[in-house]
């Protein structure tokens, strides 16, 4: 998938926007989710992620050198050692772009990079999913942590937006990537797929067929770049995609709370999930339950580390710190 519409006649007419920045140092985390997760609203931070060692780390050299043996699936049909890939990687081309990971999980299948990414970013706290009232299956205190890397010209392979109602954060660790969003409500002009709404059947916005898709003109395009240590916030339900403009490799984590928690359940609770009425009614009963639970611990008052407020922190933790760090995640036990 392309980005730039503007070198596209058929699509000239379309609304761009630059997508706001926010510096970390002048946006509290209080404030980032008063601003923004809870009013579904993109945003970049800058300088987001600092200290941790894979700022210094990780570049396409050293992913070959430490784990060029190692097998990866690079695309749903695809698989290839680590070595190929990053050489792939490096030759890749505006003209003709190499292969792009987006789906390596990093917990259950590279673990022992998980020390490279502390201390965590704390705009990306997957807060929900990090609490031990989760049920174990849906758990992630990683907020399902993937690692993606593509090199120049390499595109996330469709315009989407993440499934169960998710927010998504994207932070850049080395080289830049160009990202395109569109907000929820012009959904009908993405030319979502049948029986798979979170994904457009738009192949390529940089060519777009306007008597195909004559409707995608009228979406608003938010457009911006990321560069290291930079992330983006993609709200829920926001058509995103991405393209390398440099050898890239950076992060994705998932966030969940009380924003986003009603489509959560929605989604889990759906006909499409392939449990039975009364099943799905138990389900919705039960999460429905726990969001209210969680909702009102969060809202406790953090006065100490210690006695009860230490406990309520522990089970419904609204920073990284109070989750504590990835030493002990299930990583083990995780798909």
């Amino acid at each position: 998938m392309g980005i730039d519409v503007q070198t596209s006649p058929e699509a000239r007419t379309q609304r761009r926007v630059t997508l706001e920045r926010r510096s970390a140092a002048e946006l509290p985390y209080p404030v980032f989710v008063r601003e923004y997760i809870a009013r579904n609203r993109p945003v970049v931070v800058e300088n987001a992620l600092q200290a941790c060692p894979a700022r210094q780390r990780w570049t396409p050299e050293y992913f070959r050198e430490r784990f060029g043996g190692k097998r990866i699936q690079v695309s749903p049909s695809e698989q290839m050692t680590f070595a190929d890939f990053i050489d792939a990687v490096l030759a890749s081309r505006e003209d003709a772009p190499g292969p792009y990971m987006y789906r390596l999980f990093i917990g259950p299948h590279m673990p022992e990079l998980l020390p490279d990414l502390e201390p965590l970013n704390p705009y990306a706290f997957p807060r929900r999913l990090a609490s031990p009232l989760m049920p174990q299956r849906w758990r992630r205190p990683d907020g399902y942590l993937k690692l993606l890397i593509g090199g120049i010209g390499g595109r996330f392979p469709f315009l989407h937006y993440d499934l169960e109602n998710a927010h998504a954060t994207i932070t850049e660790i080395h080289g830049d990537k160009e990202f395109i969003l569109y907000p929820p409500e012009d959904s009908a002009f993405m030319y979502p797929k049948p029986g798979m709404p979170n994904q457009s059947t738009i192949p390529d916005v940089q060519r777009v067929d306007p008597a195909r898709f004559p409707l995608y003109e009228r979406a608003t395009q938010y457009h911006t770049v990321l560069h290291p240590g930079d992330m983006v916030f993609v709200p829920s339900r926001w058509w995103h995609g991405a393209r390398a403009l440099s050898p890239s490799i950076s992060i994705c984590q998932n966030v969940l709370d009380g924003s986003n928690w009603g489509g959560y359940v929605d989604e889990l609770c759906s006909r499409s999930s392939g449990l039975s009425g009364p099943k799905r009614q138990a389900k919705r009963m039960y999460l429905s339950a726990l969001g209210g639970l969680l909702s009102t611990l969060e809202r406790w008052p953090r006065r100490s580390a210690a006695g009860a407020a230490g406990r309520i922190a522990r089970l419904s933790p609204v920073t990284c710190d109070e989750a504590g760090d990835s030493t002990a995640w299930a990583v083990a036990n995780w798909k």
